[in-house]
């Protein structure tokens, strides 16, 4: 009986490795483009990573013929939608996203829409669905931080003290 457990037990370490190795690096790049951190400093993304493969090995007996990349990205999603106002909230503006990227513009929920939508292909009523939103928000929320990305928010001039204007 223990032998058979060990068995088993190696055969899911192995499986899971071979998950990890063709999955990670995706999934790591899409929790980077949600915490709109920099590629080579991204703690927060790596740190989501960690607990989506975490809970998706904790499940892996119990999927089923179930997609494991899907699971682990439905966690990964809704971990950083239960956990954006921690994150990117509080004092100071901790947790702020880095300026230099480009979705650093938008909203969480806009980037995590983006994400699942765009990089992700994941389907309008799915994502709906995974998010608890109605099909039509998505859309909306997908088509406005796709308009900002495309077409920036102007910043304004900078003013001069004491400058008139001449007269035309």
């Amino acid at each position: 009986m223990r032998d058979r457990q060990m068995l088993q037990d190696a055969r899911r370490a192995r499986e899971f490795e071979a998950f990890v190795a063709g999955a990670a690096g995706r999934l790591l790049h899409a929790a980077t483009l949600l915490t709109a951190e920099a590629p080579d400093a991204n703690p927060r993304a790596r740190r989501l990573l960690t607990l989506a493969l975490a809970h998706t090995y904790a499940c892996w007996d119990r999927l089923r013929g179930e997609d494991p990349y899907d699971r682990a990205r439905q966690y990964l999603a809704l971990r950083f939608a239960n956990s954006a106002w921690h994150q990117y909230g509080g004092p100071l503006g901790r947790g702020r996203p880095h300026p230099r990227s480009a979705l650093a513009v938008l909203t969480p929920r806009e980037r995590l829409i983006l994400v699942l939508r765009l990089y992700e292909g994941v389907a309008e009523e799915q994502t709906a669905a995974l998010l608890g939103m109605p099909t039509e928000r998505v859309h909306a929320l997908c088509d406005r931080a796709t308009a900002t990305l495309l077409h920036p928010p102007r910043k304004a001039a900078p003013t001069v003290l004491g400058a008139k204007v001449a007269p035309s």
